[in-house]
């Protein structure tokens, strides 16, 4: 049996508002700087993981439009726990093949982790979401 916690309800949006807005930037990013975004991809020590999907700037606009959409999910509170979902399975391969291959600066790395940790609050607690 699970232990109930009480979460005060203003915390939890504002997490979500927070947690939602690296998404936004990112995703909008993707967009505006695409060149920057793909040069960034390719110069990635483990960037030869991701070329079998697609190429660097498909994968660059496709993660962006999904952190754009979930992101915004994410940000008023709709489907909070499939949009945290879709975001964490955008972050794992973008974790993995810029972050991980680049142990000089661990500090990328451990706010992934951070964000990981704020996207399973959400995932595990479906009650976080707006009740329609």
């Amino acid at each position: 049996m699970q232990q109930k916690t009480e979460v005060n309800k203003l915390s939890v949006v504002v997490m979500r508002i927070c947690l939602s807005g690296i998404f936004l930037v990112a995703g909008l990013n993707h967009f505006l700087k695409t060149e920057k975004t793909v040069a960034r991809l390719e110069k990635a020590k483990l960037a030869n993981l991701s070329a079998w999907i697609a190429s660097p700037e498909n994968l660059v606009l496709l993660s962006g439009g999904v952190m754009l959409i979930a992101g915004t999910s994410l940000l008023i509170g709709y489907k909070t726990k499939w949009a945290a979902l879709i975001l964490m399975l955008v972050l794992i391969p973008i974790t993995i093949t810029i972050q991980v291959g680049q142990a000089s600066t661990l500090g990328p790395l451990f706010k992934n982790i951070a964000i990981f940790g704020g996207l399973i609050f959400f995932i595990i607690n479906p009650l976080t979401q707006k009740q329609t």
